[in-house]
């Protein structure tokens, strides 16, 4: 799965990488051919194939994508009726945009995923999660500045050294 953002109404659309080979992808908000050089892919398992969009992460690609990612990830778990999940969203966008691939963003939605929610006790949303060598270290709760969230981001890649 990976993400695309329609170029119509800005809606972002997660798409099966396997159905793109024998269907167009469309938006589900306004129903636009999405862009066949944006259906490439961008996410991949061991955290090597991360773009300038947060990834998808789900109960079954954790693992990989979180816990062997090869540089410090920011989880961001959430839901999509939460506002300030809501309210948030454009940061997180902002910092996997400006990360230059220094930094695993990726999103859990813990409606979705309640087995690596309860894993990491998510009981308030958003809660972002930092990561290194697969370890957690450090939780973030609440609807937080981008430079707040940034400056503890660095701090965790600063411990990877």
């Amino acid at each position: 799965m990976f993400i695309v953002t329609c170029p119509n109404c800005g809606t972002r659309n997660r798409i099966d990488e396997r159905r793109t080979q024998t269907q167009q992808p469309r938006c589900g908000k306004c129903g636009t051919e999405l862009p066949a050089a944006a259906t490439g892919g961008g996410g991949g398992g061991g955290g090597g194939g991360f773009g300038d969009e947060p990834e998808m992460v789900t109960d079954a690609t954790f693992a990989t994508m979180v816990l062997q990612a090869d540089r410090p990830v920011l989880l961001d778990c959430w839901a999509p009726w939460c506002g300030p999940c809501r309210m948030v969203a454009p940061i997180i966008d902002q910092i996997a945009a400006e990360s230059g691939g220094r930094f695993v963003v990726a999103k859990l939605n813990t409606d979705e995923n309640p087995r690596t929610a309860a894993q990491f006790r998510i009981d308030a949303i958003p809660t972002m999660l930092i990561f290194n060598h697969g370890q957690l270290v450090d939780r973030i709760v609440g609807l937080q500045a981008k430079q707040s969230i940034v400056s503890r981001l660095e701090r965790a890649a600063g411990a990877a050294v």
